[in-house]
């Protein structure tokens, strides 16, 4: 089947999975678009089905009525936001339908379903677009043209920390790698390492640690280093087990540029410029990051554009998370075959939509939770 044409000026949402992102960000901040609307939403939660479709006018759909759904032309899109390993399973026959497809990061659990869910845009023509909310958000490309721009000179080592509680409750506690914090967080430290170097990394190694009495099925703190071709160096730790922060670093022969707080959404990103012994503060404001990367992707839709962080930025992160895991379980370092991506984000990029109030959460429970 080809890809939908969007006859209209918006182009129409399902939301598949009605989790507590899709609830407190996405949601909220589609009417704020201009472009986009939803009209379905796809749970398996009746309560929560009920609750949504009343507060948003959407016609509710369960997971085994999904086909149907995809059938009804109710929609032209969906944002996909199910756990990780659902990703594959509810993207393919979405594309295969010709509906475009918003999909929450990582983009899969191997390189494998990644190139099945590319393959399936490509038959169809459908757009893909990978959530990579901060490739619209302003700190984040700023940082990107501060660097391409040499304001550190030749940027050489790069180090980044990310990590929250996760309670033993919370259903990314109770699953294996692939839901704990390697591919849950660490996908933004090597997202963002990979674009402010402009190289995809060759080599990867990795060191986890378990506690005896932890509650999860995998390492709750995991340290990572990239190698890179230019010899450049990427490392990052990140935590299920500690108390909150959000930072990273980036280092060159001239200077040295610091974002804190640098993942996260609900707050403005900001840090410091480090030149010749001089600080430069540098604020942005606090941007409704979900109906950015929206607007943008309706965008793509509308006016049949390709989406600058498609299914091959997807899987870029995928190979090395994949490699991260091969380290863990083998103790040996993992070598990557060269890679060029074909696009990087770019300031053209920026959006800059109001920070929304997230709404109460029907049964669904903050990450940290």
């Amino acid at each position: 089947m080809q890809a939908r044409r969007v006859d209209g000026r918006k182009v129409r949402y399902a939301v598949v999975g009605g989790g507590w992102i899709s609830q407190a960000a996405f949601m909220p901040g589609v009417a704020q678009t201009g472009n986009s609307e939803m009209t379905a939403i796809v749970t398996g939660d009746p309560e929560k089905a009920k609750a949504l479709a009343d507060t948003y006018g959407l016609t509710a759909f369960s997971y085994d009525r999904y086909e149907e759904a995809l059938a009804s032309d109710l929609f032209d899109a969906v944002y996909l936001a199910l756990p990780n390993g659902m990703h594959r399973d509810y993207a393919v026959p979405a594309l295969e339908a010709g509906c475009h497809v918003l999909l929450e990061k990582p983009m899969a659990v191997s390189v494998a379903e990644c190139e099945a869910i590319n393959a399936s845009a490509q038959a169809s023509g459908a757009k893909l677009m990978i959530a990579y909310r901060l490739h619209f958000e302003p700190a984040t490309l700023d940082a990107i043209a501060r660097i391409r721009a040499g304001q550190i000179g030749e940027p050489r080592m790069f180090t980044a920390t990310f990590g929250q509680r996760v309670e033993a409750g919370n259903h990314r506690a109770k699953q294996g790698y692939w839901a704990g914090p390697v591919p849950d967080m660490g996908t933004y430290p090597i997202n963002a390492a990979r674009n402010l170097f402009g190289e995809e990394p060759v080599e990867v190694s990795a060191l986890g640690s378990r506690r005896a009495d932890s509650p999860f099925p995998f390492d709750g703190t995991v340290s990572v280093t990239l190698r890179f071709p230019s010899g450049r160096l990427a490392q990052f730790t990140v935590s299920y087990e500690s108390d909150a922060v959000d930072a990273y670093r980036v280092t060159g022969t001239r200077g040295d540029l610091h974002l804190q707080p640098a993942f996260l959404f609900g707050k403005g990103l900001g840090g410091t410029l480090t030149r010749g012994g001089e600080a430069e503060r540098l604020t942005f404001p606090s941007v409704d990051q979900f109906g950015g990367q929206t607007r943008y992707f309706s965008d793509c839709i509308l006016h049949d554009r390709l989406p600058e962080p498609d299914g091959e930025e997807g899987l870029c992160d995928i190979r090395v998370l994949e490699a991260v895991e091969r380290a863990l379980a083998t103790g040996q370092t993992q070598a990557l075959p060269p890679m060029t991506r074909r696009t990087r984000p770019d300031l053209l990029q920026k959006m800059e939509l109001p920070e929304v109030t997230p709404p109460a959460m029907v049964n669904a429970a903050k990450p940290e939770g």
